[in-house]
Order: C-alpha cells, then structure tokens, then sequence
C-alpha cells in the first residue's frame, strides 16, 4: 500500500510540474465538469490531481488490458501542441493515429476511407514503374500531389482495416466529430478533458489541461508505457519511445 502510495504521490508531482492541474478561464468552462475542479484561482479553474491520477490509473489498467488482448487503439490530437506527442505515442505501441486532419465518416464510413487508402497504395506503386517516368510532367506533378495530400491526411490510419477497439483523444471539443462518431459506433474513448469539456460522453475522462504540450505528453506518456506493459514490451525496455512521447 505504502509503494502505491508513493507511486501516485510521485505521479501528482510531476503533473503538478507539467500544469495538468490547469484548467480555462472561468468564464470558459462547462458545468458538467464542476467535480473535477479542486477551486478557483486569478479567475483559473484549478483541476483535482488526486482525481485525476486515479483516472490516469483506470484508463492505463483499461489500455494494458486491451492490447494484451491485440486490441488496436486510434489516437486522435489534431491540434499543434498534441500532434507530434500524438504520432509519437502510437509509433511507439504499434497503434493507429490521425494528428492532421480528421476526414467525415473516418469511422462511421471505413469503406470511403479505405478506397483513398486502396489509391494511395496504387498511385505509390506507379511511382516506382518505368511506365511512370514516361508521363508528362504536368500529370506526373498532379499525380504527386494527390499522393501528397492522401499521405498527409491517411499516414496513421493505412494499416486500420477494420474499426479500433478504442480511441485516445486530446481535446475532445476540437475533435467533436470523432468523439460523435465512436460514440454512435460505441467505441469507448479515453480523453483528456479540460474544464471546458463534456466528459459524459467519455468512456475514461482524465481531466486536465489539454492545451499545454508537456501536459498532454506527460498524460500520454503514462498510457504507452501501461500499453507497452500490456503487449509484453515491458515499458522499461523501450526508453527511446518512451523518452520522445514525453520530452
């Protein structure tokens, strides 16, 4: 107990350090999130750690389990400060992720998706035909920049042939539509949620500041090293992955 303890004292400190604990201006906020905030401070909502290391805990337990189980995981952060921490988390564990753009119906119509990814995968083959050389510069360029922009928007999501098991999201209002899709498919969803967030319609809630980069890292780095854990990786034998998710 005594172990544990210590554990999420030393897990408080070091989102104390990142900022989790803040939260958006008191005029910005929702009241479903009134239980999670600890006071009120120079007009700053300030979010209750001790709540929120218990929801990291769940949501790391709920992680290991399901890809120990080969459950495949989406993380979705599309905003600056989430998409490298973002694309880093899921290269680390193996997982899917959107941290540019995310297209209507990613979910909800798969089928679409996986047709721009079918022509994504064509067009990248052409390019490596003598046949390709021999077209015009003008289509050879507008081919390019199709290939271009499919990459762009689908390089997290090529290998995501059926539905994930779970999203990751940062920033649950900017990324509303995705959080509308998996609830209408019930895919569960572990977020972090500020104080201007809705966290009914997460499955795992981890209240805190989604804005801050250290912030969302340090959150995230806590949910690769359980997902690591649970595919047998054992997150200690992977410090590089883990170093570039919370750096």
């Amino acid at each position: 107990m005594e172990t544990s303890n210590n554990l999420n004292i030393e897990l408080m400190t070091e989102l104390l350090e990142a900022g989790v604990h803040y939260g958006h201006q008191t005029k910005r906020w929702n009241p479903k999130m009134r239980d999670y905030i600890l006071e009120e401070k120079n007009s700053i909502y300030i979010i209750d750690l001790e709540q929120t290391v218990g929801q990291i805990d769940r949501a790391a337990a709920y992680l290991s389990n399901l890809v120990r189980g080969g459950g495949k995981v989406l993380f979705v952060g599309t905003k600056k400060q989430a998409q490298e921490a973002v694309r880093e988390a899921a290269t680390a564990t193996g997982q899917l992720f959107v941290n540019q753009r995310w297209l209507g119906g990613t979910l909800t119509n798969l089928t679409t998706i996986r047709k721009s990814v079918a022509r994504l995968k064509e067009i990248e083959a052409a390019e490596k035909t003598p046949a390709f050389a021999k077209i015009n510069k003008a289509e050879a360029s507008s081919i390019r920049r199709e290939a271009a922009k499919l990459h762009h928007n689908l390089e997290g999501i090529v290998a995501m042939d059926k539905l994930p098991d779970a999203l990751v999201v940062i920033d649950t209002l900017r990324e509303e539509i995705a959080v509308a899709e998996a609830n209408r498919l019930k895919i569960p969803i572990i977020a972090i949620v500020d104080t201007n967030c809705n966290p009914e319609k997460i499955e795992y809630p981890i209240a805190g500041n989604d804005d801050a980069i250290r912030s969302i890292r340090v959150i995230l780095q806590k949910l690769v090293q359980a997902m690591l854990e649970g595919r047998g990786t054992g997150g200690k034998s992977t410090p590089a992955d883990l170093a570039a998710v919370s750096e």
